[in-house]
């Protein structure tokens, strides 16, 4: 057993490098070049890039997940981890195929991540925007429709599903960014060298960027709301999507791209402008990690495995609920811990478990 999972490992690995390889390579040509090359050229740049976007990254998805599943399937408890796993399944195939196959829209997955791209909506409807030039061009008025339907059902889908089951709903359940790879090839990560538990003074780091992230993400969201109102801040919008796709390019996909070769895969979590919107939500709806269903015997099992490099131990000891920040619900320390300690809830999940339990 342990022979086939090295070997699944070794074809894990050779996955997640090819998906990282094609996404350096196509995103750089796609938002570099194709926007200065010839017409004919520009079409078939767009098409691989939506083709790499849209089938490679669910095929990839899918076969990851089957891999990653036979890896941790000598596991005692992994039930969190492959009901993740099912989650982007899903979602891959809602927003990567089915969906943009009904509407005939290959540009959806755009849309189905409020945060940090929730200017796209706003620049479809600005007939001044590049984006809608390109959108109108390759798909019609119905195009922008469909792309604006979608946006607003994702935006209430991830909404709600927050607040009724927390965090987890997206980041570690829908999440076609960044919480998916983090699941998908979590086995895989990082391609080189071992995981690092990021030390105190990162973490401190990765709390400023997070409201900088979030910042930068509002501050772009004000200025097409503004533009759209008829004031003019700077003639030139080109230069503002131009500095948004560079930002998307290094600060996110390239970041993120960095994690899973050398850190972790969460890596982008904890900057994540969605993800610190939601943390917030969660709140409201009640997440946390319940530690006292039976005892913490202090193995360390939880810190080792949580993603996020929170102290689960730190307050399993003491029987207290973790309610941090940075938790993305993943369940991995709940599937991890040896005495079954830890539990994963919601207002909801609890609420829908007393009705199940007898009285």
């Amino acid at each position: 057993m342990e022979k086939n999972s090295a070997i699944y490992l070794k074809f894990l690995k050779t996955i997640l490098g090819t998906y990282i390889i094609l996404a350096i390579l196509i995103a750089g040509i796609n938002y570099g070049y194709a926007s200065v090359a010839p017409k004919n050229i520009a079409s078939i740049i767009n098409w691989v890039w939506l083709v790499y976007e849209n089938w490679i990254k669910t095929a990839f998805i899918l076969i990851g997940s089957f891999l990653t599943i036979k890896i941790i399937g000598s596991s005692k408890r992994t039930t969190m981890r492959k009901t993740n796993l099912i989650g982007f399944i899903i979602a891959a195939l809602a927003v990567h195929v089915v969906t943009p196959l009904l509407v005939n829209n290959y540009n959806l997955y755009f849309y189905a991540m409020p945060l940090p791209w929730t200017t796209t909506p706003l620049q479809l409807l600005n007939h001044n925007s590049a984006l809608y030039h390109s959108t109108i061009t390759s798909w019609g008025s119905s195009g922008i429709l469909s792309a604006l339907a979608f946006f607003t059902a994702i935006s209430l889908v991830v909404l709600i599903g927050t607040l009724l089951y927390g965090r987890r709903f997206q980041c570690s359940s829908i999440c076609l960014f960044n919480g998916f790879a983090a699941e998908v090839f979590d086995p895989a990560i990082p391609l080189i060298g071992k995981r690092r538990r990021l030390k105190p003074r990162t973490l401190r780091l990765m709390n400023i960027l997070r409201w900088v992230f979030l910042g930068i993400a509002l501050f772009f969201i004000a200025y097409w709301a503004i533009y759209l109102l008829g004031i003019t801040v700077t003639p030139n919008i080109d230069i503002i999507t131009k500095i948004e796709s560079y930002k998307y390019l290094v600060g996110e996909l390239m970041v993120s791209l960095f994690f899973w070769i050398a850190f972790i895969g969460r890596g982008y979590c904890y900057f994540c402008p969605l993800g610190t919107v939601l943390s917030g939500f969660a709140r409201i709806a009640g997440q946390k990690i319940n530690t006292n269903n039976t005892k913490c015997v202090q193995c360390n099992k939880c810190n080792e495995t949580c993603p996020m490099s929170i102290d689960i131990k730190g307050k399993a000891i003491n029987g207290k609920i973790v309610q941090d920040i940075r938790c993305v619900g993943c369940g991995h320390c709940v599937d991890e811990c040896p005495t079954m300690n830890l539990s994963y809830s919601t207002r909801f999940t609890e609420h829908i478990k007393s009705k199940k339990t007898p009285v």
